[in-house]
C-alpha cells in the first residue's frame, strides 16, 4: 500500500489513537513502590494481542517483562525496546493531575498532554502500537516484530539481563528500535547513537568503631571531643570530586578511550548546529560551568566525560526551626556517568580504592545497579532508514554520538550484537519532573513518522 494511503489511515484514526494514548497514561506505573504495575503490564501484553502479536508476561525477580512477537514471515525482523514503568510524582506541583493525561496549554510550547509518563516512555510505546495495529488492518505491516518491554527501567533495568539471558535464542532480528519523542523544542529530530554507562551507588556513614554516635543522634554540643558521620560522609564525597568538579578518584580515566574518527566527524557537524541557549533555557540554568568553551568542545565535556553526581542526601535534621544534634547516620545517592572502554566492575572498585586510600574505611559503599555503555555506528542500515523517513517527511536529523543519559542499550548492542536506534517525530520533556509533556498536534505526526520508517527499513525506500 502506498505510504500516502497509509498516513491517511492513521489521521482517520487517529482521534480513537489520541484517546488510547491518554487513557494508557492514566494508569500509574511506578516501580519504585509498584503502584500500578501488575494492571499496567497486563494492558500492554492486551496493546500486543490487539496488534495480533502473541504475547506473555514473564515474571522476574522484580517486575514482570512482557514480550510479544509478531511474525508474518517478512524477510526483515525488528526487535522493539521500550518499557512500561514511570517515576513517582510525589514532591511534584503539577499544574493538572499528574496521572490524568489531561490536555494544557504550556509557555513556549503550545497546547500538550500533561502526564507522567508521555514523554518517557508510556506515550511513544502506546503511539508506536497505534502504527502497528493500523498496519494490520491494512494488511501492511512490512517486518517481523519482537516486543521486550519492561517495568524496571526507572530502576536501572535491575533484572532485564536476567531475562535478555533467558530468552537470547528467541531474541534474534535485525535491529532494534526504540520508539522516542526525538524533536527538541525548536522541531529538529536528534539521533543518539549510544548512551553513556551508569552506576547507582550509595555511600553511608554510621558511628561505629571508629567513633561518632553509633545507634541515635546526640547533643551536637558534643562535636567538641566525639567525631560526626555526617561530617565524615562530606569530607568523603569531597575526595572525589575537586572545586572545579573534575573526578579525583584515583586512575578513574585510566579506562577512558579518545573519541573516535566517527565521533570526531559528528562532533564537527554538530559544531554551529547545536544550540546552547536552548539546553540552558530547557534546563532553566544560567550558564554552563566551563568558561570560553562552546560548540564541538562544549559538546566533548558533555559527551566523552565521565561524571560522578550527587542525586541527593539523607542526613540530620532537616525539620522547622531548629534542633541542635548531631545525627547517628548519613547516606548521600550517587550516580556515576561511564564511557567507552569503563566498566560498571572496574570504576565501582576505583571508588572503593580511592575511600580506602583517603582514609574513609568505614563509609559503606554499595553499588545498587548499573547499565555499561553502549554505541551503534550511524552507519548501520537501520539509522540510515531512520533519517531517510525524517527526510521524507522534511526533517534533518542532528547526530549526536551519545545520550547524556543511560539505557541498558549495551544488552542489545552488546550481549546480542544487533544495531539499536531511537526515534519519532514529536516533540516532549519534563521527564523525571513536574508537568511532564508531549506536544498535541505533533503526536500524529509522530504516527506518521513511524510507519515510513517500518517501511523505509523494510524496503530501502517508501515508493
Amino acid at each position: 500500500m502506498p505510504i500516502k494511503d497509509i498516513h491517511q489511515a492513521i489521521e482517520a484514526r487517529f482521534p480513537d489513537h489520541l484517546e488510547a494514548i491518554r487513557e494508557f497514561v492514566r494508569t500509574p506505573s511506578i516501580s519504585i513502590d509498584g503502584t500500578g504495575i501488575t494492571e499496567t503490564a497486563e494492558q500492554v501484553k492486551g496493546f500486543l494481542e490487539e496488534a495480533g502479536a502473541e504475547a506473555e508476561i514473564v515474571p522476574t525477580k522484580g517486575h514482570p517483562v512482557v514480550y510479544g512477537e509478531l511474525m508474518t514471515g517478512k524477510p526483515k525482523t525488528l526487535l522493539i525496546y521500550s518499557m512500561y514503568d514511570v517515576m513517582p510524582v510525589e514532591g511534584e506541583e503539577w499544574i493538572v493531575p499528574p496521572f490524568g493525561g489531561e490536555i494544557a496549554e504550556l509557555p513556549d510550547v503550545g497546547r500538550c498532554i500533561v502526564s507522567r509518563g508521555i514523554y518517557n516512555t508510556k506515550g511513544p510505546l502506546r503511539g508506536f502500537l497505534n502504527v502497528i495495529s493500523t498496519l494490520q488492518e491494512l494488511e501492511s505491516l512490512p517486518v517481523n516484530l519482537k516486543f521486550v518491554i519492561e517495568g524496571e527501567e526507572e530502576l536501572g533495568s535491575k533484572h532485564l539481563p536476567d531475562f535478555i539471558a533467558k530468552y537470547q535464542d528467541r531474541l534474534g532480528g535485525d535491529a532494534v528500535f526504540f520508539p522516542w519523542f526525538a524533536l527538541n523544542r525548536r522541531g529538529r529530530p536528534i539521533t543518539y547513537l549510544g548512551a553513556k554507562g551508569m552506576i547507582h551507588v550509595e555511600l553511608a556513614s554510621q558511628g561505629g568503631e571508629w567513633g561518632g554516635p553509633r545507634a541515635k543522634g546526640i547533643h551536637s554540643s558534643y562535636g567538641a571531643w566525639i567525631s560526626s558521620p555526617l561530617w565524615k560522609l562530606v569530607h568523603a564525597l569531597a575526595s572525589m570530586l575537586d572545586e572545579d568538579e573534575l573526578i579525583t578518584v584515583d586512575g578513574f580515566y585510566e579506562d577512558v578511550r579518545e573519541p573516535t574518527a566517527e565521533d570526531e566527524e559528528l562532533l564537527a557537524n554538530l559544531d554551529g548546529v547545536f544550540d546552547e541557549r536552548m539546553i540552558l533555557e530547557e534546563n532553566d540554568v544560567a550558564r554552563f560551568k566551563y568558561d570560553g568553551l562552546h560548540g564541538a568542545d562544549l559538546l566533548r565535556k558533555y559527551l566523552f566525560s565521565p561524571m560522578i553526581n550527587i542525586d541527593g542526601l539523607l542526613a540530620g535534621y532537616t525539620g522547622p526551626g531548629v534542633k541542635t544534634v548531631m545525627g547517628h547516620k548519613a547516606i548521600a545517592k550517587l550516580d556515576i556517568r561511564l564511557i567507552p572502554d569503563m566498566t560498571v566492575d572496574g570504576a565501582l572498585s576505583k571508588v572503593r580504592d580511592h575511600l580506602a586510600r583517603h582514609g574513609f574505611e568505614d563509609v559503606r559503599l554499595e553499588g545498587i545497579g548499573g547499565y555499561e555503555w553502549s554505541r551503534t555506528s550511524v552507519k548501520e542500515e537501520v539509522v540510515e532508514a531512520l533519517h531517510e523517513s525524517y527526510r521524507y517527511h522534511g526533517h534533518e536529523a542532528e547526530i549526536w554520538p551519545y545520550i547524556g543519559g543511560s539505557a541498558p542499550f549495551y544488552l542489545f548492542t552488546k550481549q546480542l550484537g544487533l544495531p539499536l536506534v531511537m526515534g519519532g517525530l514529536c516533540h516532549g520533556g519534563g521527564a523525571h519532573g513536574p508537568n511532564e509533556y508531549a506536544v498535541l498536534d505533533q503526536l500524529v505526526q509522530y504516527e506518521k513518522s513511524i510507519a515510513t520508517f517500518l517501511l523505509q527499513f523494510a524496503f530501502g525506500s517508501v515508493d
